[in-house]
């Protein structure tokens, strides 16, 4: 990252008081398989204790039935975000069926096979079915076993504050929304530069089960006859062969990120241009539909990216045009696995670490993205993923090698000022001991959550299953041990209640056949 985030930070410092960097938004998102207690994926529907997951504020789904998505609310400070987490998997944990209990990794459970993954069912209304079929269209389109990998995401929004702050210090004549929304897309491009260092120091999956893989070639070794990975990987979630769109020559999607503008048209052309190996999918076959559209991108959330620009869209509103209209609220990071040796998936040091390095990118220069730069910010992220704790492994920074342990330190360097300006006011400084131990992650590899997963599995002598399973039980019954208050219970009981009523609203107010609603949806008609 470039020097230029600290001569920024000194000019805001000298102008405001250290603080106005620490009330930046945070939520957080994390995706959980439940699976059965034979390690399998469950095929239980969702638990109705658990609400509707169409219209649930919290607890949701993600492309399966047994994936599940806790979203927590915006807040200021990370320990909010991680006390209501912790709360919805207590309350989840409650309320599962069949002694089934969440998986601690990123990388699934025992899959039998395509058949065995549940599409996620959102009900009868328009909405609802929407949903669903766009997730069969991903089973089509790039295959099922990938869709139920999971991972943690991370929302950040810089202090309202410091856009006017910075606006004013540097001279922009942008107006005030346009200036932020470039602050964000410079945040995005910055964190391309650089997002190798998010699976080194957080990747936690450097094996999978070998029922992941389904027989198909993968550049992974075998441990043991149930269990395939690699000796130096941080995050196979992160590699080819974890989630991301398949980019062939028909129907590869470049989605700019030079400017709010070219983002959305670029994202705006995806979802518009047919692509002939979808058009061979068909789209609704002997009245089955089978996708959305047979376009590039059946929606803008189909296009898998590390970090997305976000604003949150009002009723029908599409995503790109909640952002064209809008501009960019916050980024939503979403590079992160789940740390198994965590009962909710995910540290506050993690988090710390994680927003002193997405305002150092937004604080450092910029400049676009070219062609060459992209390959190499793509095949330094592969690199990292497959083999980042490798001590041979250089990676490309300015068309030269660099070794990894030596353009780490000197990003560390660089949010040393930062974290002491949000430690300012705190006296126990949590954010430069966040940073202290990235600095002993990258000095010491063994640290890291990836070595530390093939360490415990070499030391109990078993393999990926066994390890995650392990963790999975361990985190169930120290979360089971702390139920939550009456109140809270409640709390979250009537959440799941009004949720199904909303849910049974939407299905009774449907006029539409859903072929008419796709594309009054489509033509921006609802």
């Amino acid at each position: 990252m470039h020097p230029s985030s600290v001569t920024r930070l000194q000019r805001l410092l000298a102008a405001a008081d250290p603080q106005i960097l620490q009330g930046g938004l945070k939520g957080l998102e994390k995706e959980t398989l439940r699976v059965t207690p034979r390690s399998h994926i469950a095929r239980t529907p969702h638990p109705p204790a658990l609400g509707a997951a169409l219209t649930h504020p919290s607890i949701t789904t993600d492309y399966s039935e047994a994936l599940l998505e806790f979203v927590t609310a915006p807040a200021p400070a990370l320990e909010t975000c991680l006390d209501e987490l912790d709360a919805i998997h207590r309350y989840t944990l409650r309320h599962l069926p069949d002694a089934e209990v969440l998986w601690a990794n990123s990388m699934p459970c025992v899959l039998d096979g395509e058949a065995s993954i549940p599409i996620g069912w959102y009900g009868r209304s328009n909405p609802g079915f929407m949903k669903h079929v766009y997730r069969r269209g991903l089973g089509y389109r790039y295959g099922k076993l990938m869709q139920v990998i999971a991972g943690v995401h991370f929302n950040f929004s810089l202090p309202e504050p410091l856009w006017p702050l910075l606006r004013e210090l540097e001279g922009s004549p942008l107006a005030p929304r346009d200036y932020a929304s470039a602050g964000y897309f410079r945040l995005i491009r910055n964190l391309q530069r650089v997002g190798w260092l998010v699976p080194y120091l957080f990747g936690a999956s450097p094996a999978v089960c070998s029922s992941f893989l389904a027989g198909k070639p993968a550049p992974l070794e075998r441990y043991d006859a149930d269990t395939a990975y690699r000796p130096f990987a941080t995050s196979l979630r992160m590699s080819g062969i974890g989630y991301q769109n398949r980019k062939s020559k028909r129907c590869g999607t470049h989605v700019s990120y030079s400017s709010l503008d070219t983002y959305v048209s670029s994202l705006e052309r995806a979802v518009t241009t047919p692509c002939p190996e979808y058009q061979a999918i068909g789209i609704q076959v002997a009245g089955d539909w089978r996708q959305l559209n047979a376009n590039i991108l059946q929606i803008e959330n189909e296009y898998y990216s590390t970090m997305r620009p976000k604003q949150p869209p009002r009723g029908n509103e599409k995503p790109v045009h909640a952002l064209r209209d809008r501009g960019v609220a916050y980024v939503e990071l979403r590079s992160l696995d789940l740390d198994p040796f965590e009962p909710i998936g995910v540290s506050a040091p993690a988090l710390r670490f994680l927003e002193a390095l997405l305002l150092g990118c937004a604080l450092a220069d910029s400049p676009l993205l070219d062609a060459d730069e992209d390959y190499a910010n793509n095949g330094n992220l592969e690199r990292v993923a497959l083999g980042g704790r490798d001590p041979a492994l250089e990676l490309v920074r300015a068309g030269r090698p660099v070794a990894l342990a030596t353009w780490a330190g000197e990003i560390l360097d660089t949010l040393a000022p930062l974290c002491e300006a949000l430690d300012a006011g705190r006296g126990d400084a949590p954010y430069a001991a966040a940073l202290a131990e990235m600095r002993a992650r990258v000095a010491d590899p063994a640290r890291t959550p990836s070595a530390r997963v093939l360490a415990w599995m070499r030391e109990h002598a078993t393999g990926f299953v066994g390890f995650v399973r392990h963790c999975s039980d361990a985190h169930a019954a120290t979360l089971r041990a702390r139920p939550l208050a009456d109140a809270q219970e409640a709390a979250y009981a009537e959440l799941a209640r009004r949720s199904l009523a909303e849910q049974a609203a939407l299905e009774a107010a449907d006029t539409l056949p859903f072929d008419e609603y796709l594309r009054r949806y489509f033509a921006d008609a609802l």
